[in-house]
């Protein structure tokens, strides 16, 4: 059997706990995730609005003159091998080219 250092340091815990602290990571990683796109498109002068079903956010870019909304996106921001579920795939589908999934390594989580 193979150790890994990470798993050595949880020597003791039954598989469910095991589980449960994976993915337990991963939902930290990708809430990092999130909020390192979000920072970074509101320095790009995004106007980023959190929605949550079927895309994370509703990404807007607005004119500097008018202020009218001159393109609208909606994107799904993705940590580490995580891919679409259903409903984001017939999102992506329904939106064409408005839907946007970003792939974000977040720095710490």
């Amino acid at each position: 059997m193979i150790l890994h250092v990470r798993d050595a340091l949880y020597w003791g815990e039954t598989k469910k706990q095991r589980k449960r602290r994976k993915l337990d990571e991963a939902r930290r990683k990708g809430r990092a995730g999130e909020e390192a796109y979000r920072f970074q498109a509101m320095l790009q002068g995004k106007e980023v609005v959190r929605t949550g079903r079927g895309h994370d956010f509703i990404e807007r870019r607005r004119d500097l003159f008018t202020g009218r909304v001159t393109s609208t996106k909606y994107v799904e921001v993705k940590t580490g091998g995580a891919r679409l579920s259903k409903l984001q795939k017939r999102m992506k589908k329904k939106k064409k080219g408005a839907y946007k999934e970003v792939r974000e390594e977040p720095l710490i989580y």
